[in-house]
């Protein structure tokens, strides 16, 4: 039978969803893409904070799976919100690419620690690690897709950009990156890096079970179960400052998560690991380090960041 693939219509995200379909079709699948402009891709004069919605890079993905319009959606993991629809799941993760934030600037010579540069980015996450990390640096938003940035970043609107280093080294651009942050301080977004794929849940069991066999890598699924179930106990999403990666090493779980103001003043981490990589163990660690990220203090911050926003 044909699979067909809903994806955005950014060149990332179709490179993306080719190499998904070409996956498939190594498994005996044929495959037909269906581009698809979601809200995010719309709206390109406001920040994603204030857009507003949760799923901004995926409902509309979401909406063709639940019409039957579609077999399965291909997501940046990072992009899918911490609580899906019950009617849906996600059925996959594709193996992840370097973790890692990265520095990019046409200027071979660029600095991070030269006073006053600006830095593009489009991520709350990351405008906050900046103000802790490089104070003297300022932040500007920075939306569009990856070509529109790097068009912006040539007409020097931004010194540099911040980006994630999956998105870079899938469109060719690595040789444009000055710096590459260290993980364990600018920890990246919840599934950062890894390719989701999402399905109906009343597929066909069956074919569920071999597109899940063509597709998924267990170890990213385990890792990316557990972050995901830190992201849904703090009740966050792109718009709140939270980070979390977990690694699995010799059938130990480890996940470091952890929240940040949007000022980069206050700042709770913590790293917990486990000795069980099975579902229910990914999932509970997951609670268990937002339980206390939320417990020494991010409560406070949730809710400051809250009232910020109005």
């Amino acid at each position: 039978m044909k699979i067909r693939l809903a994806t955005r219509a950014s060149r990332l995200a179709l490179w993306q969803t080719e190499h998904v379909a070409a996956l498939l079709q190594q498994a005996g699948f044929e495959t037909e893409i269906v581009p698809m402009q979601t809200t995010g891709d719309a709206v390109q004069d406001r920040s994603l904070a204030k857009i507003g919605s949760k799923g901004v890079f995926t409902e509309e993905l979401e909406n063709s799976l639940l019409r039957g319009e579609t077999h399965l959606a291909v997501h940046s993991a990072k992009d899918v919100q911490s609580s899906i629809p019950r009617e849906l799941e996600l059925l996959a993760f594709l193996e992840r690419e370097q973790v890692n934030d990265v520095v990019l600037s046409f200027d071979e010579q660029f600095s991070l620690d030269k006073p006053g540069i600006v830095l593009g980015t489009s991520s709350t996450r990351r405008k906050a690690q900046l103000r802790r990390f490089y104070p003297h640096a300022d932040t500007a938003e920075a939306r569009g897709n990856l070509q529109t940035r790097l068009r912006k970043l040539e007409e020097g609107q931004f010194d540099a950009l911040v980006l994630a280093y999956a998105g870079v080294h899938r469109m060719g651009y690595e040789h444009l990156v000055r710096h590459t942050l260290p993980a364990h301080q600018f920890v990246p977004a919840t599934g950062q890096g890894s390719i989701a794929i999402e399905c109906a849940a009343d597929l066909d069991e069956d074919l569920k079970a071999r597109l899940k066999a063509a597709l998924d890598h267990p170890a990213t699924h385990t890792c990316l179960l557990a972050e995901r179930a830190f992201l849904h106990t703090m009740e966050g999403g792109c718009s709140i400052p939270s980070f979390a990666l977990a690694t699995l090493e010799s059938g130990h779980l480890r996940l470091h998560g952890g929240l940040i103001s949007l000022s980069g003043e206050e700042y709770v981490e913590e790293i917990q690991t486990t000795g069980t990589s099975t579902e229910a163990g990914a999932h509970a660690l997951g609670v268990a380090v937002a339980d206390a990220v939320l417990g020494r203090g991010g409560r406070e911050i949730l809710a400051s960041i809250r009232e910020h926003r109005g």
